[in-house]
């Protein structure tokens, strides 16, 4: 089996709107221009891939049912914005948080951003080649996963950032522009 290339993209703050803590479908808005950027992507060939820290779990905010239908509604809306049948080939959500009070889930987890194993998990299920893909996301965490990782990484905004990443951009059609102009 040959290797892939992938991106993979932090939920909240890089595809949709989400300034807390979000497990209700019927919330789910997309950021301006997420659309156009998940559709270049595909179209350029990169298997897409949605890597998510959802402590609330944890917290007892909601439960893995609330995310994963909120996960079903995201990749839905960008079907349908997109005209994609599968944009995004899988969903990882990390619902272990140090500070929880479920206790399955009230502890830290090699998944949890800023550590790499969502990333490794993808990588494994599909052959990913981690040298050859990318992370997008909107806080210096999702920069640490994808660089622990190996991949390339872009951070959407501005701000301090431990690792620096790749490249900055401000939304993720810039990224994929970055990144489609940068695979070569």
């Amino acid at each position: 089996m040959m290797s892939v290339r992938a991106v993979f993209l932090d939920r909240d703050e890089t595809l949709i709107a989400n300034p807390g803590d979000l497990a209700d479908p019927e919330q789910v808005v997309l950021l301006p221009e997420a659309a156009d950027g998940v559709r270049a992507l595909h179209h350029a060939g990169w298997m897409l891939f949605v890597v998510t820290n959802q402590g609330g779990v944890a917290r007892g905010a909601f439960t893995m049912d609330d995310v994963d239908a909120t996960n079903a509604r995201v990749q839905a809306v960008l079907a349908q914005a997109t005209e994609i049948e599968q944009p995004i080939q899988a969903f990882y959500a990390c619902p272990w948080h140090p500070k929880g009070v479920v206790t399955e889930y009230a502890s830290e987890h090699p998944w949890r951003k800023p550590s790499p194993g969502m990333l490794l998990a993808a990588a494994e299920e599909f052959d990913v080649d981690l040298r050859a893909s990318w992370l997008v996301g909107d806080a210096p965490r999702d920069i640490a996963a994808g660089a622990a990782a190996g991949c390339r990484t872009v951070l959407l905004g501005e701000g301090a950032c431990d690792p620096e990443p790749t490249h900055r951009c401000r939304s993720l059609v810039e990224a994929a522009s970055c990144i489609c102009d940068g695979a070569s």
